[in-house]
């Protein structure tokens, strides 16, 4: 009856102790009633059978115990209440801009910088819950491997179909900037970034890194790099007629462009050496760019005590009726 129901003036219920008190003054006050009428004997009577009416002559003041008892619990104001949360959040839209050129297949990352990335790319859009992410590819050009989604079973699928080759060989930054300014510029999302993975220097492609940096920073897309490869020398896979054999080639990364396009659109700049540091780097920037939720409890009360005080008033006047008709008493 009373499950999830709270009282407003609980105090009040401490005068559900003057019951206990009613009853005990009706029973003694019933056995010092002296009749009206008063008999020399009345073993005369011993035969009349009662009455329906004497049976049920408690019935006006059990109703009104029953009656004081509701009435009180409506003074205490039983309640209900209804609680919960109102989540809003604010997203951020992702750019996911990746380096696939030839020389990403270096051997300084195991198994090898591509599917390196690929792996801390994953492992960072599975940590995501209401961002859009989109991802964009390039080499000597660049396109749109998947657009802004929040799909990301679809978005980590074609993460999957990437491979060294897809696109003829060389680095075009500027172009991939481009592309992933592109994807973002109509976004009415309050934060958008872009996350820039490569291991080489700008050597094709029709933008300059540097231009594409202005225009991302003009429409207030926060660009992220990252350069990829160890320090000095990486083994790099090489087919010969003899089958695969390695040579070392020299890591070539253009570390001052890649800060200055972070500094220009107010991002950072990482240098990840070896699996470990790549990982990092992302769960790095995971924490810079967290989705914004705020989060509005609310508690309603509704009011029960009605129905309590209106079955109060009706036994009252039900004892009433009774009293002034058949239960009255003579004088």
């Amino acid at each position: 009856m009373f499950s999830g129901v709270s009282f407003a003036y609980p105090w009040v219920l401490y005068f559900l102790l003057i019951i206990p008190l009613m009853i005990t003054w009706y029973i003694f006050r019933g056995m010092k009633l002296q009749s009206s009428v008063k008999y020399s004997s009345i073993r005369i009577f011993k035969d009349v059978p009662s009455t329906l009416r004497e049976y049920l002559r408690h019935v006006p003041f059990s109703l009104r115990i029953i009656a004081t008892g509701l009435l009180i619990i409506a003074l205490a104001r039983p309640q209900s209440f209804t609680s919960g949360e109102n989540v809003t959040t604010e997203g951020i839209d992702i750019a996911m801009v990746l380096d696939i050129s030839g020389s990403m297949l270096a051997e300084d990352f195991k198994p090898n910088r591509l599917e390196a990335a690929k792996t801390v790319i994953d492992n960072f859009v599975e940590g995501r819950t209401s961002d859009r992410i989109g991802l964009v590819v390039f080499a000597r050009e660049a396109f749109t491997q998947c657009p802004l989604t929040i799909d990301y079973n679809v978005l980590r699928n074609l993460l999957l179909d990437i491979k060294s080759g897809m696109i003829e060989d060389g680095t075009a930054i500027g172009n991939a900037i481009a592309n992933g300014v592109n994807r973002l510029k109509e976004s009415d999302a309050k934060s958008r970034i872009i996350i820039l993975i490569t291991d080489g220097v700008n050597n094709s492609g029709e933008v300059d890194p540097i231009s594409a940096a202005e225009i991302a920073s003009a429409f207030g897309i926060r660009i992220y790099t990252i350069g990829v490869g160890t320090r000095g020398q990486a083994p790099y896979p090489v087919k010969t007629p003899f089958g695969m054999r390695y040579q070392m080639v020299p890591v070539e990364i253009d570390e001052n462009v890649l800060q200055e396009i972070a500094g220009i659109t107010e991002g950072q700049y990482f240098r990840a050496t070896n699996n470990r540091a790549l990982k990092d780097i992302y769960e790095k920037i995971d924490k810079l760019e967290k989705t914004k939720i705020e989060i509005t409890s609310y508690r309603n009360a509704s009011e029960k005590y009605h129905s309590w005080l209106w079955g109060g008033l009706i036994l009252l006047l039900f004892e009433l009726g009774l009293s002034k008709t058949i239960f009255r008493k003579l004088p």
